[in-house]
């Protein structure tokens, strides 16, 4: 009984061993290091699997230690087989490597470009203009055309006004690129209620 124990216990090793050995060939082989899959490999690791499968393991740790390197075999078998499948359909599988960095569209980063208060826009003219002209000139970067300034003070009028109507004092203008595009946004500035 003690031998038959050892037995299995070496050959638990042999094929823990054995599947190492295959998923590293496997690795070569999609790495493009090896011209074809291990089928030799596999076929020795599967005759071993099926052998200890029909094997009588009296042991409790050597039944789960065969189970688990079965297990670990079957997904192992699954990953590998939609590799080659994917590689045969000419689509990127589980192995595709990434593209690199320079092929990779980039997008181009967002960035906040001119951020300003106002209270009253027609006694700050010279932030109003700050803010039109980086406004004027962002739309030119994504080819759009600059609205006109007096469009564009009687929009910043309204929005004050409508935000003093709703009880803040002041707010705060923000241009920014996102994704290639100009943002213009309004927000009410926290804390600053009308007393």
């Amino acid at each position: 009984m003690a031998e038959s124990s050892v037995d299995v216990d070496r050959e638990l090793m042999v094929l823990e061993a054995e599947l190492k050995r295959l998923e590293a060939e496997y690795n070569m082989f999609f790495a493009g290091r090896l011209p074809r899959p291990p089928w030799e490999t596999r076929g020795r690791v599967e005759a071993m699997v099926k052998r200890l499968d029909r094997m009588h393991l009296g042991n409790y740790g050597d039944r789960f230690r065969f189970s688990t390197i079965q297990a670990r075999y079957a997904t192992f078998i699954d990953l590998w087989d939609r590799g080659l499948r994917a590689r045969e359909e000419g689509r990127p599988g589980p192995f595709a490597q990434p593209r690199p960095a320079a092929e990779r569209p980039q997008r181009p980063p967002d960035r906040i470009l001119h951020v300003t208060t106002f209270t009253d826009p027609l006694r700050e003219m010279e932030k109003l203009h700050d803010l039109y002209d980086s406004l004027a000139e962002a739309r030119r970067e994504t080819g759009q055309d600059a609205i006109p300034f007096h469009k564009f003070a009687e929009l910043i009028r309204t929005q004050v006004s409508t935000f003093k109507e709703k009880g803040s004092q002041e707010v705060a203008f923000r241009v920014a690129m996102k994704d290639g595009k100009v943002a213009f946004t309004a927000r009410a500035m926290r804390g600053m209620k009308a007393k």
